[in-house]
């Protein structure tokens, strides 16, 4: 047996991304993270692979952002005020 499984549950995928699985639960039925539904219950998984996939996916998403939303130094002043 492998030593990672190769389906995690949502609350898995959760503690991975550091977020609620209500966020993961949206991602999934939005389509945004490709996931099955098993069993009479209806339960859903994400399969260890397409999680990497997503995660690559919003790496690749937020450089896209960054070139396209260069950083101006009049943003410096809005992040370190608090």
């Amino acid at each position: 047996m492998a030593a990672t499984p190769r389906f995690l549950t949502l609350a898995d995928v959760a503690e991975v991304l550091n977020t609620s699985s209500a966020q993961v639960y949206a991602l999934v039925r939005r389509g945004d993270l490709p996931a099955i539904k098993i069993g009479g219950r209806g339960q859903w998984r994400v399969e260890a692979d397409r999680l990497e996939e997503y995660i690559a996916r919003m790496y690749r998403d937020a450089e896209q952002f960054v070139a396209q939303h260069p950083f101006e130094e009049s943003e410096r002043a809005d992040t370190t005020s608090t």
